[in-house]
This record gives C-alpha cells, structure tokens and sequence, in this order.
C-alpha cells in the first residue's frame, strides 16, 4: 500500500476532468451485475468495453489531462460485491501524475461506512467520494447519514453525487427498481446546510431539477456543478447562462469515462454558448482549487 500524494504538474496538464468511473478491476471483476452492464451499454451505445485503471491512467496521459477516478459500492441495494476503493487509490498512487483517487462507501453500511471512510482517508489519501442515491438506494439527506457526512467534512475531502437522471436501469423492468426522485439536487440543499464546510459536487445536468440545482448552488456556496455525462451540445440553457456568470467559478469539467469520452466533450463544448473566457476555470483552475492542488 503507497499512500496516494498527488504529482500532478498543474502547468502541464490542460484540464482536469471529475468524473471518471473505473468499471473493472485488474482481476476482471466488474463494477456492475452483468445484467445492468448490458443495459447500460446499450442505452450509452457503448460496447468497446473499459480499461483498467492503468488504461485510464494511459488514456488521459496521452490527452494531457489528470482525472479523478471512482467507483459506487452498491453491494447493499444491488447485491453486487463493489471494486476495491483501496485498489483504486493504490493504482491512482502509481499513476500519480495523472489520477485522483476518490472512494466510495456503501452508506447502508452503516457505521461500518464510516469507519471505512476514515480508513480510506487516512491510510490511502483519496480526496473525495463519489455517491450516486439512485444505484444505492438511499435518501441523501436523511439524518442517518450524517456521522458520515461529518467524516467527510472534518477530513476535508470532497462529496460527490450523481444528480439528475440515470442511465443505470433505463428500459429495464421498472428501471430494475430505481428510484430516479432520490437523485434530486434538493435533497442535497438538507446536507449542504448542515454541513457548511463539506464541499459538495452536484455531477452532471440535473435533468429533469436543473433549476433545483442551480437553486442550492445559488444559495450554497459550498456546492459545485460538474458537466459530465450529457454531450455539452444537450446542455440546458439555464446552466450554460450560470456557468458564463454567477457560477463560473463553481462548475467544473466532467466527461463520465468511459460512457462519454473527453474526446467527444471537447468537441461537442465548441457548440456550446460557453464563453472562452469561461472555459479554464471549468476546465482545470476550478477543479485545481477544489482539490488543493498546486498548492
């Protein structure tokens, strides 16, 4: 085990994106059941399948860009044993200068969650963690939550979580039971208020809450928005207004590798209305600042 401490040369990478899933580990294990894999690859029209986490590290240091890398524990709502969270920050560690390693618990662990957080914190330094409500199950801001919440924020690491609509279970039988409403960003309004210091990511348009979301960034300067996982060209136009003004300095770049690639991202953001001046803080200089890098 290599504790992870970031290499990243901030001069020399072009952008940092946020959201990148590691879908397999190096003994083939993969992050979801077979039978919403082949779900999800069919709604993303994916089907070249996801490399490792070397492979993500190689990708994005062809690309000269650093990423931030995750995977969801869902063993509790999906039965599914997760990818090691220690793994991948091991790997980030020897990729150093190009990854980020955020870690994920299974908040119905309970305290065991907790305990897992802090673990993951001290012994691997990973810089965040990635949530996703609807894949997991769980209400953000119930009160049950919130020891770990307070782990989060007395560490100073970064919360993230899927808002908005999901492809994960889309045209299964009922969405394979998912429940869509517990990915609303006004859920997040409850901990970004209780927890004034925690850095909140609200990831991707927030579709069908955009205005949700804008809302509680608006009011809670302690929320960002990341723009993964929707080809910027599909962008709302109330997000592209808030991350030309009032929020510039609080939006980020996020592709959601390996189901959409910063390839296409970069492409399809030259026919968006973001203005260029815009476009470093969001592409790294908020992101840098996010997660104290460069010092």
């Amino acid at each position: 085990m290599t504790r992870y401490e970031s290499a990243i040369d901030l001069e020399a990478i072009t952008a940092i994106d946020v959201h990148v899933h590691i879908e397999v580990d190096g003994h083939g294990h993969a992050s979801l059941p077979s039978d919403l894999a082949e779900a999800a690859a069919k709604y993303f029209s994916t089907d070249d399948g996801a490399p490792d986490l070397d492979g993500v590290a190689a990708y994005y240091r062809e690309r000269k860009m650093a990423a931030v890398v995750f995977t969801v524990d869902s063993e509790t709502n999906l039965g599914h044993p997760p990818l090691s969270s220690e793994e991948i920050a091991d790997g980030a560690a020897r990729n150093n200068d190009v990854l980020i390693p955020f870690g994920s618990v299974d908040p119905r662990k309970g305290a065991a969650a907790v305990d897992k957080a802090r673990r993951l914190i001290e012994d691997h330094g990973v810089r965040g963690f990635k949530f996703h409500p609807t894949v997991q199950g769980f209400d953000p801001s119930d009160e049950q939550w919130f020891p770990l919440y307070e782990t989060l924020q007395d560490a100073g690491v970064v919360a993230l979580f899927h808002t908005g609509q999901t492809g994960i279970g889309a045209g299964m039988p009922g969405g394979r039971g998912f429940r869509l409403a517990l990915s609303n960003p006004m859920l997040l309004d409850a901990v970004a208020a209780e927890f004034g210091d925690l850095q909140i990511i609200m990831a991707h348009p927030s579709v069908p809450w955009q205005d949700e979301a804008l809302s509680v960034a608006t009011h809670k300067h302690n929320t960002w928005i990341d723009l993964s996982g929707w080809s910027p060209k599909y962008f709302p136009e109330q997000l592209v207004r808030a991350a030309n003004s009032y929020l510039k300095r609080r939006v980020l770049f996020g592709s959601d590798f390996p189901l959409l690639t910063p390839d296409r991202w970069m492409r399809d953001v030259e026919q968006t209305a973001l203005k260029p001046e815009v476009m470093p803080g969001i592409l790294k200089d908020n992101a840098a600042r996010l997660l104290g890098l460069g010092g």
